[in-house]
């Protein structure tokens, strides 16, 4: 049994009302909902949490070092801006996969770039909802500790 744990960034408390046609109509509520399932449904346990706050979010992945064994991490609009968030998550230790739910390289220039990729086991863009499943089943696979640098 793993525990992992899920962070969604700014502005994803909004789903299922912010921009339908680019983040899809499932809310937040939604998605953890199905997550939790999964986890259960994989043996797994999972903590939550959704902050606006750059500084909770660093708090909270600092708290991880230790404590968790994957990290699913959407960090929103702070993907394209915080150096803070890419050192907390390399400073934490978790293996981490980085999630979003538009295809954040085909939409405008600056958010194709992220501080969080570079640093993530994976990352996974443009399939929705659906992407924060895949990212839990990859740590129940263990695919990530099969993976060699490249």
């Amino acid at each position: 049994m793993a525990h992992i744990a899920v962070l969604h960034g700014p502005n994803l408390n909004m789903l299922g009302q912010r921009e339908p046609e680019v983040y899809g109509h499932d809310t937040l509520d939604d998605i953890n909902t199905t997550l939790e399932a999964l986890a259960s449904s994989l043996g797994h346990t999972l903590s939550i949490l959704q902050s606006n706050s750059e500084a909770v979010l660093i708090d909270t992945i600092q708290a991880l070092r230790g404590a968790a064994d994957g990290l699913i991490f959407n960090p929103g609009g702070f993907t394209h801006t915080s150096v803070a968030l890419c050192d907390a998550v390399i400073a934490a230790e978790v293996p981490t996969i980085e999630v979003h739910l538009s295809n954040i390289h085909a939409r405008e220039a600056f958010r194709a770039h992220s501080y969080i990729s570079g640093v993530a086991k994976g990352v996974i863009c443009g399939l929705g909802a659906y992407g924060y499943h895949l990212a839990l089943q990859a740590f129940s696979a263990d695919i990530l500790s099969e993976r060699e640098p490249e």
